[in-house]
């Protein structure tokens, strides 16, 4: 761990190619055995943390990320969190702290797991890191700490605006796989945090896919699948509306008649005894 005293080169973070981003922090964690960290208020520098390899858990707000291998994820400043490794397979993290103007043109608020996909990107993340240990194991030079700001936005520029391979295929993958295990829970109440958790995957995440193939936030769309459902039931069986609202997970019927009748645009008897087959989208 190098922990860089910015008060005593105030005149260097003040340089133009400096200001821009400048890191307080930046370490390697190995194999982090019993690695953890709260901060209730947060502090004032983003926290970018890379997996080598092993895993662990970040919070922040409350909401928890799983962080594996080859993941990256950057907790934003003056948010509260905490983060530890996992007691079966810890992690392996490279890490940096750090602040600037050009912050704000990376999406560091938005709280989601990025995923390196290959292994270059992950040589080319390792590479970049060991140029930062490598420039601050000698001295604290102007030159070097306009040199440590270039590198930094290199390792936020392939963290978030490179072009991954698979990124497309990825996310249909995840989406698939979502829609297969609401199918085979359809007589269940899924909410979002069951399903995040187990898919391993953030809310915001998650929403983002399934808004962009789907049109439908996820939760939503796991209701128009429960209602697509009872409109089969209503129409192939002679089950009562309780037994079709129970058979989907709703135990109280009145609330799962305003449910169809919002989704479908008419109530559970007037569908059964209409000639519609499908309801509206």
């Amino acid at each position: 761990m190098i922990v860089l005293p910015t008060e005593s080169f105030l005149d260097y973070v003040e340089h133009p190619l400096v200001k821009r981003l400048y890191l307080t922090d930046v370490g390697l964690f190995p194999r982090a055995e019993h690695h953890f960290r709260e901060r209730k208020d947060g502090i004032e520098e983003y926290i970018y943390m890379y997996c080598m390899e092993g895993s662990g858990t970040i919070e922040v707000d409350g909401e928890k990320y799983m962080l594996h291998a080859n993941q990256a994820f950057c907790i934003p400043r003056f948010r509260g969190h905490r983060y530890y490794a996992s007691e079966k397979d810890p992690w392996s993290i490279l890490w940096v702290h750090f602040k600037g103007t050009d912050t704000e043109y990376y999406p560091l608020e938005e709280c989601r797991l990025i995923n390196f996909n290959s292994q270059n990107a992950t040589n080319r993340m390792q590479f970049l890191f060991e140029l930062l240990f490598r420039v601050l194991e000698s001295n604290y030079t102007l030159g070097n700490f306009i040199y440590i700001s270039q590198v930094l936005e290199m390792i936020l520029s392939e963290t978030y605006y490179r072009e991954k391979h698979n990124t497309t295929q990825e996310q249909n993958k995840h989406v698939t796989n979502v829609i297969r295990y609401m199918y085979k829970h359809l007589h269940e109440n899924l909410t979002l945090e069951q399903v995040v958790e187990e898919f391993e995957l953030s809310k915001s995440y998650l929403n983002a896919i399934f808004q962009k193939y789907t049109q439908h936030a996820p939760m939503d769309f796991f209701i128009s699948l429960k209602m697509k459902r009872a409109c089969q039931l209503l129409r192939a069986s002679d089950c009562y509306i309780y037994e079709v609202a129970q058979r989907l997970g709703y135990t109280d019927q009145y609330y799962f008649s305003r449910i169809f009748k919002k989704v479908v645009g008419m109530s559970p008897k007037e569908y059964r005894e209409s000639d519609w087959i499908h309801f509206k989208e």
